[in-house]
């Protein structure tokens, strides 16, 4: 079946080349040019993916990507113009899988897409096994990709749950940044290790009581993290 892709630009020869480029590799593409459009074709459509540019008309693309992640776990990569980092982790924090930074490699967009995708299909093919993992109040229901503390469901993206899964299925098991990378992102995953510690941090924001003392997921300075069982 072909992926469905939304692409989110307000510059028309970026939106044409892109869509040009995705339909190349039979891929469905729906284009928005500014963010209430895009917000609406997002709540509207089922998408596998959502390239999304931060600078937007209406309402700008973090915004958009925030508002998604109230009704959607779809992998949203931010495209950005800026190339300080801050701009970048800023995009994960909304709630991004990744980003990639203006002028790109159409071919580079294209296979981080497509590692993303993968990875996604891998973690809903798993979900037949029906596990359920239950460690100090946490409950992770792996069937239907739900977590929950003390009764309450913690809302988390795709790769949060990937992350959290495979650090409690193995608990004590200190995984590095790169190993976290290559397993959860995949190993044709081209991004940068910064992006473990990003959604690390956000993941923490939402299962802990206290991020900076964490009960779950803890930091082995200097090698990596790990769930303590």
């Amino acid at each position: 079946m072909a992926k469905r892709v939304l692409v989110v630009d307000d510059e028309k020869l970026i939106l044409k080349g892109i869509r040009f480029s995705l339909e190349q590799d039979d891929m469905q593409v729906d284009t928005a040019m500014d963010g209430e459009a895009a917000l609406e074709l997002a709540q509207d459509n089922s998408y596998d993916i959502i390239l999304l540019d931060v600078m937007l008309p209406k309402m700008n693309g973090l915004e958009v990507c925030q508002q998604i992640r109230e009704f959607s776990d779809v992998p949203i990569i931010m495209l950005t113009a800026k190339g300080e980092d801050m701009d970048k982790i800023l995009g994960l924090d909304y709630g991004a899988d990744d980003y990639v930074t203006k002028p790109f490699n159409i071919l580079e967009v294209k296979a981080r897409m497509k590692a993303i995708m993968r990875r996604t299909e891998k973690s809903e093919n798993h979900g037949s096994k029906k596990r359920v993992i239950e460690k100090a109040g946490m409950r992770i229901d792996c069937d239907s990709h739900s977590v929950f503390i003390g009764g309450n469901e913690i809302n988390l993206t795709a790769k949060e749950f990937d992350l959290i899964e495979l650090l409690a299925l193995n608990p004590n098991k200190v995984y590095s940044r790169e190993e976290l990378l290559n397993i959860v992102w995949g190993y044709e995953y081209p991004g940068d290790v910064r992006t473990v510690d990003v959604h690390i941090r956000r993941l923490r924001e939402k299962i802990e009581k206290n991020p900076s003392d964490p009960k779950y997921v803890h930091t082995k300075w200097g090698v990596g993290y790990y769930f303590r069982g």
